[in-house]
């Protein structure tokens, strides 16, 4: 195992004072980067490789900075040298929101309160020193599904008039973003989803399903606060019933004061947004990366998507998916890829 251990880690660990601890690899998915957690007596600590050229940990050590700094529950940063892509960090533990649902579905209404109310949190702060989630970003993220879905399926679309619906349905929204708040809306995390929330430990040790850690936030933008509400409950990972969804979001309004009609507009388009992107992203894994099983997420992506589209605010969208994509293959289909 030591042999497979990049070059420089004891270096690290020993620099942070954690030269005596065992080093126990994790497994990673989808990027360069890997983990570790090491094991120095009752002590522990996840370690953080994210080796450049293909890796940068400064925009994930700035994020958790900001998040920390604003009252969120990013993980402390133990030591660093970013330069050379290591970071320790406090270790969150094994308690995944995801993993503890599968066993305790009866803490489900909780454990959501408690991620929409770090939302809620995140609502009333001043968007961070981040980049803005604009039109340009907006329209190369649903393009994936024009590049990636589009040809895998064998279909000729017309991408112009795609790019031209979503622009025009995004527009509105783009307008009350800008006008959120002085910073043009609030910090974004992306990904933000119940594989990337952790229960931390309560008194006695066990889960506290009020106590959530955040994870996976290094891509934040400054962006509209009904983005992350969709990923955690438009989850392409895991069911979410439309009356959790539906509570949850009557739970967030109540708490931010947003106007409704505009504010589930808003959470639609940006729905179908982020899910003709993930649907993109799954056939890219596949295709590029040869991780086939993404497939099989694709049907539950692309039914969320097409709740979203029977909104009225994404008619222009909803009809380019009628004249362009069948619905047999958007139907019983399920949207599903070969592998």
């Amino acid at each position: 195992m030591t042999a497979n251990l990049p070059e420089g880690l004891h270096a690290f660990i020993t620099e942070a004072n954690w030269g005596a601890a065992a080093v126990e690899p994790l497994p990673g998915d989808a990027s360069f980067r890997r983990y570790f957690r090491l094991r120095d007596g009752a002590k522990t600590a996840m370690l953080m490789h994210a080796p450049p050229p293909h890796e940068d940990p400064a925009p994930f050590l700035a994020v958790a900075k900001w998040l920390s700094a604003n009252g969120l529950r990013a993980p402390a940063i133990l030591h660093e040298r970013g330069a050379d892509g290591w970071v320790l960090l406090e270790d969150f533990g094994n308690d995944r929101v995801r993993d503890h649902l599968d066993i305790h579905p009866a803490d489900e209404t909780p454990v959501y309160a408690a991620a929409v109310d770090a939302l809620v949190e995140l609502a009333g702060l001043p968007g961070g020193p981040w980049a803005p989630y604009d039109m340009a970003v907006y329209l190369r993220e649903v393009r994936l599904l024009t590049e990636w879905y589009v040809p895998a399926m064998g279909l000729s679309v017309d991408a112009a008039a795609y790019d031209a619906a979503w622009a025009q349905v995004m527009a509105p929204v783009l307008a009350r973003q800008a006008a959120y708040n002085a910073t043009g809306g609030v910090t974004v995390l992306r990904d933000y989803h119940a594989e990337n929330i952790m229960l931390l430990a309560g008194a006695e040790g066990a889960p506290d399903v009020a106590a959530q850690g955040l994870l996976d936030f290094q891509d934040a933008l400054v962006g509209h606060p009904a983005y992350d509400l969709v990923s955690l409950l438009q989850d392409a990972r895991r069911d979410v019933s439309p009356a959790l969804e539906a509570a949850m979001l009557a739970h967030y309004l109540t708490a931010t004061g947003a106007d409704r009609a505009e504010f589930m507009a808003d959470y639609a388009v940006l729905g179908a947004q982020r899910n003709a992107k993930i649907v993109g992203i799954f056939v890219r894994l596949c295709r590029r990366d040869g991780k086939p099983r993404y497939l099989d997420l694709i049907p539950r992506v692309w039914a969320l998507m097409e709740r979203d589209l029977a909104h009225p605010a994404l008619a222009p969208v909803a009809a380019w998916f009628d004249a362009n994509i069948p619905a047999d293959i958007r139907g019983a289909h399920g949207g599903r890829v070969p592998a």
